[in-house]
């Protein structure tokens, strides 16, 4: 379907929330509280310009042979604006910066992972041990472990009680 064809359903209706278009105006040098007409227009405008060049995008990925959007779909789509495409290129740039940046990353705290597991393994091995026959009080405990052992099973052997 076409933008043109498309517009026409959203006539009346808005896509963006009126409080973050009120406050993308005040940014730009509006008043603090514009207009209801200055913002359904605004919200009509931004949304019949993002309709075309979704429409515009997806049509040169349908003659590309492809459902999926890609950025080199939005380029194109883009590419009689040089300031709009400049825009794409240096999000696209960013978030390829972030992804490396990210991997980067997240293979350096892998490494400090391993090397500080590896640092304080035998250490808390030990320690748990320690902490663990401490926590004991050995006749009571052990009298009660083999109980409940001893209860858990079919009941027909007996475990024997640990020596007094």
């Amino acid at each position: 379907m076409e933008p043109r064809a498309r517009a026409g359903k959203n006539v009346g209706k808005e896509t963006f929330n009126r409080k973050e278009v009120s406050s993308l105006l005040y940014a730009y040098g509006d008043v603090e509280e514009p207009l209801p007409d200055t913002i359904r227009v605004l919200d009509e405008i931004v949304t019949e310009f993002l309709d075309g060049v979704c429409f515009e995008a997806s049509r040169h990925a349908q003659v590309a042979g492809r459902q999926k959007l890609k950025f080199d779909d939005f380029e194109f789509a883009l590419r009689r604006n040089p300031q709009y495409l400049g825009r794409v290129r240096s999000m696209i740039e960013k978030r390829q910066e972030i992804k490396e940046a990210r991997q980067g990353f997240n293979e350096d705290e892998t490494a400090v992972a391993k090397d500080h597991a590896k640092d304080t393994a035998p250490a808390t091995a030990a320690a748990s041990r320690d902490d663990d026959l401490n926590d004991l009080d050995e006749d009571e405990d052990l009298d009660y472990l083999n109980v409940v052992s001893s209860s858990k099973g079919t009941g027909s052997k007996k475990r024997k009680k640990a020596p007094k």
